[in-house]
């Protein structure tokens, strides 16, 4: 019988399978706040060093900076998109250091590497050097977006878990995982259990941008979308347990 990469990343008990994160910037912070909370940042870096201890995986992670800034929207026209994305890849770096941070308080060894240059802050990504910190039990967090404008951090997560060779790519979102509408505005909107990348690319569903899909797609790297919000479910999907949305 023969099994898809899904199936294996899914159900194999297969040891120290390989892991990004892909966390929002506002998992930081509180619904209608900006900037970080200390509360919501302690909660969900705990989440993360629990779950971790108990899955065996290596673990890195994406966070973007929208509880921060937010690129053109928050420019309002006045600043330039090179500029303004160059601002939200700032604050990715603050809140990576500020989760490391809270992620070394319960107890788990973590690193940041970041595609800007900033070295009296972190560490430069230079793709060895993730992989050895890794291989001696330490979380790696990607700061800096690609380090270009003009891309989200969702398409800096496709690209770092390819470089990294994850086994799957797990968004953490605000909702149970992909819907054929957005369930905030529809109530009838029906949760997708499973659905190829191909068909959530042509049915443009707003989970990921395409760019991030399509680099997903190619690599033949498995997503997998849950609900941030429901306690456990970090450890659940670190854990290979069917939750929320697969695309394969």
């Amino acid at each position: 019988m023969t099994h898809t990469r899904t199936d294996i990343m899914i159900k194999s008990d297969n040891p120290k399978k390989r892991v990004l994160l892909k966390l929002s910037g506002e998992a930081l912070s509180t619904e209608g706040h900006r900037g970080i909370s200390p509360q919501s940042l302690k909660e969900i870096a705990v989440e993360i060093a629990e779950a971790y201890k108990r899955a065996d995986c290596e673990l890195t992670i994406v966070i973007g900076g929208g509880n921060i800034w937010r690129g053109v929207r928050d420019g309002g026209g006045v600043i330039d998109r090179v500029n303004s994305d160059n601002m939200g890849m700032l604050a990715t770096v603050i809140n990576a250091i500020a989760l490391q941070s809270a992620i070394e308080d319960a107890g788990v060894p973590t690193r940041v590497l970041t595609s800007i240059n900033i070295y009296q802050l972190a560490e430069p990504f230079v793709r060895r050097k993730a992989i050895r910190h890794l291989q001696k039990g330490r979380i790696v967090i990607f700061a800096g977006g690609t380090g270009n404008p003009y891309f989200t951090t969702d398409s800096a997560a496709a690209l770092r878990a390819s470089e990294m060779n994850a086994d799957v790519l797990l968004k953490a979102t605000q909702v149970d995982g992909v819907y054929d509408a957005d369930p905030r505005k529809n109530p009838n909107a029906k949760l997708i259990q499973k659905i190829t990348y191909a068909d959530a690319i042509a049915k443009r569903l707003q989970f990921m941008d395409t760019a991030a899909l399509a680099l997903c797609m190619e690599k033949q790297l498995p997503i997998q979308v849950f609900n941030l919000h429901k306690k456990g479910n970090i450890e659940k999907a670190l854990c290979g347990e069917e939750i929320g949305t697969v695309i394969y």
